[in-house]
């Protein structure tokens, strides 16, 4: 049994998204615009939170209100910042952040890397979303916000991760999957952390401490870098050619200089021998390049003798986010 010692905050941190849009006909799960119900207004309209909260407190605060195929990296830093600054209170026991799903995997991954310090605290942070807007006849997004608050509140919970139609993800495996349905997300084959089942975890593997692919870097540092580096993706499908790289390596006077290369490779990051060869170009301009696989499951393997690094299992948009935080390091 809980004392009133024991109660504790859960800080709810809005940022847009599907959850927060609406559409002018309640059948319309696609022709929305996202970001246009504030956080607030959202959690007051989830039927059972004030259960689900079991005594505790909630609070919400917006931090952006966009549609997340828009997310900026001015407000991945604003949001690493507002999120480590919560953590740090001792009377915040987690953080639920409301979010589109399209960068969903991105933002998760970017939290995940560059907040090691806060997460030693071993507090979770909960990204969670909808595939339906909130004006919708069936919203999905209120019991994903319920399950997102009930796995903040399970005792021993850690780390970053997504909660969506009931599954929870660990932020290094989340990929979203399917463009329409609402369970549109999936760990791969590593598979789930868990699963909410009427309000309660129930855990299928440990909770994921180490954080393999942090950066040393925290969000004060990012927020004082002047620019991110710039990185790209580019990929591998037949017919291939040296064309997108090659027009990459050219200035451009509204960019800065090209930092960095992801290329979603075929199979296990296999190469055309064109594409290949123009990567071998981009790295003696000293832009650095990492393959990655265009498969939705599996980590590339090293190859001996690769001219190019391997994304340590990262997804291609993961492996970006990561090769830009290494770059920002010089």
């Amino acid at each position: 049994m809980e004392t009133l010692q024991d109660l504790k905050k859960i800080v709810v941190l809005g940022t847009g998204g599907t959850i927060a849009g609406t559409a002018a006909d309640a059948s319309d799960n696609i022709g929305y615009r996202a970001a246009q119900v504030g956080v607030a207004e959202l959690l007051a309209g989830v039927p059972g939170m004030t259960h689900a909260l079991k005594g505790h407190t909630l609070v919400s605060e917006q931090v952006a209100q966009v549609d997340s195929k828009d997310m900026t990296f001015a407000i991945w830093t604003a949001l690493a910042l507002r999120v480590q600054q919560h953590l740090a209170q001792d009377e915040v026991c987690g953080v639920v952040i409301t979010h589109g799903t399209d960068t969903l995997e991105e933002s998760a991954f970017f939290l995940h890397a560059v907040l090691p310090a806060a997460l030693q605290l071993r507090k979770p942070v909960v990204l969670t979303c909808a595939m339906r807007p909130a004006s919708a006849l069936a919203p999905d997004g209120p019991q994903n916000l319920l399950d997102a608050v009930a796995v903040a509140l399970t005792p021993g919970a850690c780390s970053v991760m997504v909660v969506c139609a009931g599954v929870v993800h660990a932020a290094l495996a989340v990929q979203k999957v399917h463009v329409y349905r609402p369970d549109a997300f999936s760990s791969g084959d590593a598979g789930p952390l868990g699963h909410v089942e009427e309000g309660h975890l129930r855990l299928a593997k440990n909770w994921p401490l180490a954080l393999t692919h942090q950066a040393p870097l925290g969000p004060e540092k990012i927020a004082a870098a002047r620019a991110w580096p710039r990185v790209e993706i580019v990929m591998n499908y037949a017919g291939g050619s040296a064309a997108v790289v090659d027009a990459l390596l050219q200035p451009m006077p509204s960019a800065p200089a090209l930092s960095g290369l992801v290329v979603a490779g075929t199979g296990n990051g296999s190469l055309h021998v064109e594409l290949s060869a123009a990567l071998q170009r981009a790295v003696q301009a000293g832009v650095k390049v990492v393959r990655a696989s265009r498969c939705g499951e599996g980590r590339v393997l090293p190859v001996k003798g690769s001219v190019f690094a391997d994304s340590n299992g990262l997804s291609p948009v993961k492996a970006r986010v990561a090769l830009m935080l290494d770059l920002m390091q010089t």
